[in-house]
């Protein structure tokens, strides 16, 4: 007869978990330590920091013009440039244009240098917690050059013609000159400084008062320059044609030059003047002369400033009431003989004697009279080289040596025959 097998116990009981129960046994406990573990997260999130990101400004921060140190200025365009700013979304969201400042480093820049650098750009942010990490471009060409000033005679300038049937007089200025200050680049173009004034249609004499301006070679006018006094009055006086006459002027030369010098040229300015007066005294009028220039004893140009006078009663000089007359006296050329001048050996062993055949030339020397006149026989020499010569006989040339101013135009002969001998005991 089978033996059955007894059902299998287990070892250990199985163990009923009882959910109820866990979960509210010690709750107190349990909710209290869920609550800490729940403030403890929300202080970590909210103490967390922000997220920051980098972010290019929706427009362009144009650059300021900065100070420049004392007795320079900045020249040049210097444009706008490009922000990236970085921080958080909410503090770039904050950002206005209003809050961006660009301007130079100067401090970076080369006071010395005369030609254009560039020169670093430098954004300042007025908004918190926002900074600028780049900017486009970096960096701005300008020049920087020291301030100078010159004075400047200002010129009068013509906008338009005269009413008809007249014409414009001799302007004034006042001031004469005005000081002109700007960039040295700019002073140094300067080649006139003009008045400008226009006529009216009525016949007046013309007083304005205007703002000369500087231009260049060109004509063009010469931008970022300061004038001192700011206006300048013009005095034009309007005259009628009809009682007028140009004729030329005549200087009125007194006394001789120096002996020996001659007048090569006259320069009379201005060659012309208008003279005003009743047509039938003008019609006998041809010329005006200088009063009396002296020129006695005149060995050089000289220029004289001499009044005009007055070529008949009732009339006068529309123009300027004197002129510059400008003498030049040359000296007169010509020649003076020397017919014996003795010939002179020269590097001759000191064992050695010389003769010449012949012994002698004669010399015509050609320059200014009063420099031929002043020279000596002493100062004219005629020499013969006898280096590396001994006892013999030697066709050589003569050269000649003259004072400063003249020349040799003759030398008669210019060939001689040197004999050398030996110095008897």
């Amino acid at each position: 007869m089978a033996r059955v097998p007894l059902p299998t116990r287990p070892l250990l009981p199985r163990r009923r978990i009882d959910l109820r129960r866990a979960v509210t046994s010690d709750f107190p406990l349990k909710a209290a330590a869920i609550l800490v573990a729940v403030i403890f997260w929300i202080v970590s999130v909210v103490n967390a920091a922000p997220t920051e990101v980098a972010r290019e400004f929706g427009g362009r921060v144009p650059v300021e013009r900065p100070e420049v140190p004392a007795g320079y200025v900045l020249q040049g365009q210097l444009g706008d440039v490009g922000v990236t700013l970085r921080g958080t979304e909410a503090a770039l969201s904050n950002v206005v244009a209003s809050d961006l400042h660009a301007t130079l480093d100067l401090g970076a820049a080369d006071l010395h240098r005369a030609d254009p650098q560039d020169v670093p750009v430098r954004v300042s942010l007025a908004s918190a917690g926002v900074r600028v990490v780049d900017k486009s471009p970096a960096t701005v060409n300008v020049r920087i050059e020291p301030i100078t000033s010159r004075s400047v005679a200002a010129q009068t300038r013509f906008a338009n013609d005269p009413p008809a049937g007249t014409f414009a007089g001799d302007p004034a200025i006042t001031p004469s000159e005005v000081k002109v200050s700007g960039p040295a680049s700019q002073v140094a173009r300067i080649a006139a400084l003009y008045a400008t004034v226009r006529f009216g249609d009525a016949v007046t004499d013309l007083v304005q008062s205007v703002q000369p301006v500087a231009v260049d070679a060109a004509g063009t006018t010469i931008e970022g320059l300061t004038v001192d006094p700011a206006l300048v009055q013009v005095s034009v006086a309007v005259l009628p044609t009809a009682t007028t006459r140009t004729v030329p002027v005549v200087p009125a030369l007194r006394g001789s030059v120096a002996n020996g010098y001659w007048i090569s040229r006259v320069i009379v300015d201005p060659a012309v003047v208008t003279v005003r007066g009743e047509a039938s005294v003008l019609s006998g009028v041809d010329q005006v002369a200088t009063g009396a220039i002296d020129i006695s004893g005149l060995t050089d140009a000289r220029t004289y400033q001499v009044g005009l006078l007055l070529p008949a009663v009732g009339t006068s000089l529309l123009r300027a009431a004197q002129v510059t007359v400008t003498v030049t006296v040359v000296p007169l050329t010509g020649t003076r003989s020397f017919p014996v001048v003795a010939i002179q050996v020269a590097n001759l062993g000191s064992t050695l004697s010389a003769e010449f055949d012949p012994p002698s030339v004669g010399l015509l020397l050609a320059g200014p009279l009063p420099v031929l006149s002043a020279v000596t026989l002493p100062q004219v020499t005629a020499i013969v080289d006898a280096a590396g010569k001994g006892p013999g006989a030697y066709p050589v040339d003569v050269t000649v040596r003259v004072p400063a101013g003249v020349t040799a135009q003759s030398v008669q002969p210019t060939r001689v025959m040197l004999t050398i001998r030996t110095r008897s005991g």
